[in-house]
């Protein structure tokens, strides 16, 4: 994908004073002296592991409900040859297309580790799908929107980009999409997030903060993965299943059928398939 200026942001904060730590002494140009590609060489090494390239197209699911539905019905094999210490790697096929998965892969920051490793190990595209709460209602959960924005009121995006209000996706990336939703007459709609890292302090002013922004729903992933992937310059695009209203009603967390897995599952090949379109172009 594009690599633009937010590749090689910079943020110089010697002259403001008085910054928290995760603000303060960051150079974003810099680059790590740890390296996922490092710490998966090591992780073979002791693992005894061939290297072998993951699916082009992976997929994160913080609810681990689709892996779980596609492990039941025998659909997934676990990755002999995934390296990372703290998850499984599954494959599988849908809609004619060879994906990878990782289950429970929830938060900001568990996220981007993942993200990070999976580039580094043959991953292309990748999507996360993740359960959300309903801010400004766009019909009855569950439904799903495309995360064009997040509000970042988590900590990691701030090691890869300098502060803003909001980590934006690829906007080209999204257009496909859309593009390949509307051809598909697929109900889902595009819109902002709110990202936090702490989701049982989600308060009444600032849900009603969101709100007023016009943002649509709460998740904990989504403006990680999108510093991470404008700072890195990978495609990465979020999916929101919004499935509740932070439980103030009770019966709330539906997904629907089978957990919503299959919905979701058309939802990701749809969006690979858009992927698939537009990378020759970039």
């Amino acid at each position: 994908m594009d690599a633009s200026a937010g590749c090689r942001a910079v943020w110089d904060c010697a002259d403001v004073p008085n910054l928290p730590p995760i603000l303060a002494r960051k150079d974003l140009a810099a680059p790590s002296v740890f390296e996922p590609v490092n710490l998966l060489r090591e992780a073979r090494r002791q693992k005894r592991l061939p290297s072998v390239a993951v699916p082009e197209v992976c997929l994160l699911d913080p609810d681990g409900d689709i892996l779980h539905a596609l492990v039941q019905a025998g659909r997934a094999r676990r990755s002999e040859s995934w390296a990372c210490y703290h998850t499984d790697l599954f494959e599988f096929e849908h809609d004619s297309q060879r994906f990878g998965i990782i289950g429970c892969a929830v938060g900001a920051s568990f996220a981007v580790l993942l993200a990070e490793q999976l580039f580094v190990s043959g991953c292309q595209f990748l999507v996360s799908m993740t359960s959300a709460g309903q801010i400004v209602p766009r019909g009855r959960p569950p439904y799903f929107m495309l995360i064009d924005r997040a509000l970042r009121d988590e900590g990691t995006s701030y090691h890869y980009l300098p502060p803003a209000d909001f980590a934006e996706a690829d906007e080209r990336l999204i257009e496909a999409a859309v593009t390949r939703f509307a051809s598909e007459s697929r109900p889902i709609f595009r819109g902002a997030s709110w990202t936090t890292d702490a989701p049982f302090r989600e308060t009444a002013a600032a849900i009603e903060h969101c709100r007023a922004c016009n943002i649509f729903a709460v998740e904990m992933e989504a403006a990680a993965l999108y510093a991470f992937a404008r700072m890195r310059c990978k495609p990465v695009l979020c999916f929101a299943h919004i499935t509740n209203r932070m439980a103030v009603v009770e019966g709330d967390f539906e997904k629907g059928e089978a957990e919503g897995s299959s919905a979701s599952l058309d939802v990701v090949a749809t969006a690979a398939r858009a992927w698939r379109e537009l990378a020759p172009r970039v």
